[in-house]
């Protein structure tokens, strides 16, 4: 009898380095993708949130020069309107080039530009914050003014000056943390944030758990009910959203008129207008929009959970609620598990349903609306940056206590 043949340890470990080699020389394009669409924008926040920028410091600081022909009468002149880009930031070494176009004599040439046949220069050194002067040059033309008007506006001066740039400098500040700690608005915009996040994460889950309970059973019409339990899920944002305003409107709203007319309530409800109702019925929404979601995984797991568990159960004479907390409890905390992970990470950054229903009044401003708001509403990107790259720490925080903890004790 042969023994069978095996390879050598040396080189099943040459084959398996090759093949590793292989493998991450393959991997190598899409993980420099995915690290660059990921990164890079990161980076790019942690940088701007160190940095005074406003939105005017996003265009560079540069020379601008705007050409144009006019006229008064027969009297022709070009004129060079010469401005800094920036109101409070310099600019040195400021000048510009440009070519005359036949059929166009300069008349005279102003102190700061000098003429070489056709080509016009002009120096105007260091110009400051907020410069604005216009050239006008007296000319004379030979041809069709028309014409020549379109030659002199259709050619761009070339020109030059270096400015200070805030988004390329080494200064940096933590002003912008310091602004958003010591706001007085700073905790309660926390706290709207903790509990429209954890309130509609645990409700998203709960309601969906009892969505799959009842629909984890063989009735006819099931499948329509499980489409309509999608409808939130797959509804347009701004379609549903406005629904509900126009629902809840304390003026012309039917949900008022019904509970004023039913005599539960005295005068209508401003649900989106006023604390804390405005903070509930968002959350509420999160829950409602968002459960489907929950919902069709856990009927999922559900549904692969092997029935002899229950007829057993059943054999024992165990109760409805001892065979769910005792049997599908236990089966479903892993993907229960994944999708809190999920949810509170999604629901932490969401930003459309909010802003859609209240635009971030009656203390339902989040971080998410406060990056919008400190950013875009008053201008200061810097504090939009930071603020962003305070939600960025706590989700960092909750991923880590979750992989650390939650996930090992449920075995992910």
């Amino acid at each position: 009898m042969v023994a069978p043949t095996s390879t050598p340890p040396t080189a099943r470990g040459a084959l398996e380095k090759r093949e590793a080699k292989l493998a991450w020389g393959l991997l190598a394009p899409t993980i420099a993708i995915v690290s660059l669409v990921i990164l890079l924008p990161l980076l790019a926040i942690f940088w701007i949130s160190f940095k005074p920028v406003g939105l005017s410091d996003l265009r560079p600081v540069s020379t601008v020069v705007r050409e144009s022909l006019r006229s008064r009468g027969d009297d022709y002149r070009i004129e060079y309107r010469v401005r800094n880009s920036s109101q409070d930031k310099p600019i040195e070494g400021a000048r510009f080039e440009d070519t005359i176009p036949d059929g166009v004599t300069l008349l005279e040439v102003p102190e700061a530009c000098s003429l070489d046949g056709a080509a016009l220069a002009c120096d105007f050194g260091d110009l400051p914050g907020g410069f604005n002067e216009r050239l006008r040059i007296p000319v004379l033309l030979d041809g069709d003014p028309d014409a020549l008007e379109d030659v002199v506006e259709g050619s761009e001066p070339v020109r030059y000056g270096t400015g200070d740039n805030v988004l390329t400098n080494t200064h940096f500040t933590l002003d912008n943390f310091t602004r958003i700690f010591d706001s007085s608005e700073f905790m309660s915009v926390l706290w709207a944030t903790t509990f429209y996040t954890v309130v509609g994460t645990i409700g998203a889950l709960v309601v969906g758990l009892f969505a799959a309970l009842l629909l984890n059973k063989s009735f006819a019409g099931k499948g329509i009910l499980r489409g309509l339990y999608l409808f939130p899920y797959v509804s347009p944002i701004i379609a549903v959203a406005f629904t509900w305003v126009a629902l809840l409107d304390p003026f012309s709203g039917s949900l008022n008129a019904l509970l004023v007319q039913m005599g539960v309530a005295d005068s209508p409800i401003n649900f989106f207008g006023q604390r804390p109702q405005a903070l509930i019925m968002v959350t509420v929404f999160e829950i409602w929009r968002y459960f489907p979601l929950s919902f069709l995984f856990i009927l999922a797991r559900m549904q692969s959970i092997d029935t002899d568990m229950y007829e057993a159960a059943d054999m024992d004479g165990a109760s409805p609620f001892q065979k769910f907390w005792y049997l599908s409890l236990p089966m479903l905390l892993g993907i229960l598990s994944v999708l809190f992970l999920l949810r509170f990470i999604w629901t932490f950054n969401k930003f459309d349903d909010i802003f859609l229903l209240t635009g971030g009044n009656a203390g339902t401003r989040t971080l998410t609306v406060n990056v919008y708001e400190q950013a875009f509403a008053i201008s200061n990107i810097g504090a939009g940056a930071a603020v962003a790259v305070v939600i960025f720490a706590v989700l960092l925080c909750f991923s880590f206590f979750f992989f650390r903890y939650i996930s090992q004790e449920e075995g992910l």
